[in-house]
């Protein structure tokens, strides 16, 4: 590939500033309207009846779809485009030896900064997994960014008080970071799809003077948009219709199926209660500041904290949804690991916090 240079490069480079700008506005408008328009659409279009199941699974249809193809392009974009001049062998080599540990914090910490919901979030996954970023640091970021951002610790402080919000944050961050570890102590990267492994093993810019630092600063703009769009194009073709399909079963369960009824049919303080509150929140799909209230309203009720911590993080961190979109990139045993580590984890947590929970509460 050649580096453009003199004034066709300045030209181009000029009209590529005007395009992007214009494109990053519009992206802006449809993405602050999403959920108005998904309103409108589902009610004055449909004529459905505000708040019935049928309005809510399509509303819901529609906003996430449209929120998250649009994360899709735009992350995966950007993530491409700022790879095409870093030196991605270094980077890798930093993350992979020493700092390895450092590494498992900063996603998770990256996690919990990010406001995504478990569908949300895979597109900055996927971006991570084709920049060749160690399979255990994007675990960490995967497990911890559905679970906590800001607006959630502010809902919980207010609703739950301290006690419960910096012992929910900790066990996110930690699950995360474990996590991490535990995937790269499995070598899990190996089961990540074939695809995924074949567009790793073949990326379309790699070449020499992207490798070499001195060399990767040289990378003209043109050169970065030409590789960011073929990565887009590329993943973009192959998850776009697993999310629409995805979604549609998120937004089945969403309007038709009332948190609430897992909450009536989960024991009190048995054993059991803990382990089987976690698979019944597999299935449900909610943000994390969706199921905060749905915590408040169950420890009101008298459930345990930590069955209902166990409950409550299964339904935000992991969903069928979910993995449907996951199966895109991931083989079925990697999978079946996430998902089996996730529920050892949110049982024991739900065990230890019925034991502390008299203490917070």
């Amino acid at each position: 590939m050649q580096k453009a240079k003199g004034p066709e490069a300045r030209n181009w480079n000029g009209k590529y500033a005007l395009t992007i700008t214009a494109l990053a506005i519009l992206w802006w408008l449809a993405y602050s309207t999403i959920q108005p328009v998904a309103h409108w659409l589902a009610v004055s279009v449909f004529g459905l009846v505000p708040g019935s199941p049928a309005a809510e699974s399509l509303e819901f249809f529609l906003y996430d779809t449209a929120k998250i193809l649009l994360l899709l392009v735009s992350l995966i974009y950007a993530i491409a485009w700022a790879r095409a001049g870093l030196n991605v062998e270094r980077v890798r080599d930093y993350l992979t030896g020493k700092a390895r540990g450092l590494g498992y914090f900063l996603g998770s910490a990256f996690g919990a900064v990010t406001p995504f919901c478990s569908c949300s979030s895979i597109p900055l996954f996927l971006g991570f997994t084709t920049a060749n970023i160690p399979v255990g640091i994007t675990m960490a970021f995967l497990i911890t960014s559905p679970l906590i951002n800001e607006l959630a610790v502010v809902l919980l402080w207010g609703l739950l008080g301290w006690k419960i919000t910096v012992a929910y944050v900790v066990v996110g961050m930690v699950a995360g970071i474990i996590g991490g570890f535990l995937m790269d102590a499995l070598k899990a990267g190996r089961w990540l799809h074939p695809a995924i492994l074949e567009a790793i093993a073949s990326m379309p810019a790699q070449p020499a003077q992207i490798r070499a630092s001195s060399a990767a600063r040289k990378i003209s703009v043109r050169e970065r948009h030409n590789f960011a769009w073929a990565e887009t194009s590329s993943i973009f073709r192959r998850v776009w219709k697993w999310v629409i399909v995805g979604v549609a079963l998120g937004a089945g369960l969403h309007g038709f199926v009332p948190e609430n009824w897992f909450a009536q049919h989960v024991g009190a303080g048995e054993w059991w209660s803990v382990p089987f509150s976690v698979l019944l929140g597999i299935p449900l799909y909610s943000s994390v500041t969706g199921i905060i209230p749905v915590m408040e309203s169950l420890l009101a009720k008298g459930l345990p904290l930590g069955t209902t911590l166990a409950f409550c993080m299964s339904t935000v961190v992991v969903s069928l949804p979910e993995m449907i979109m996951l199966r895109q990139v991931m083989t079925v045993r990697l999978l079946a690991v996430f998902v089996g580590y996730l529920l050892l984890m949110f049982t024991l947590v739900g065990w230890l916090f019925n034991l502390l929970g008299p203490l917070m509460i």
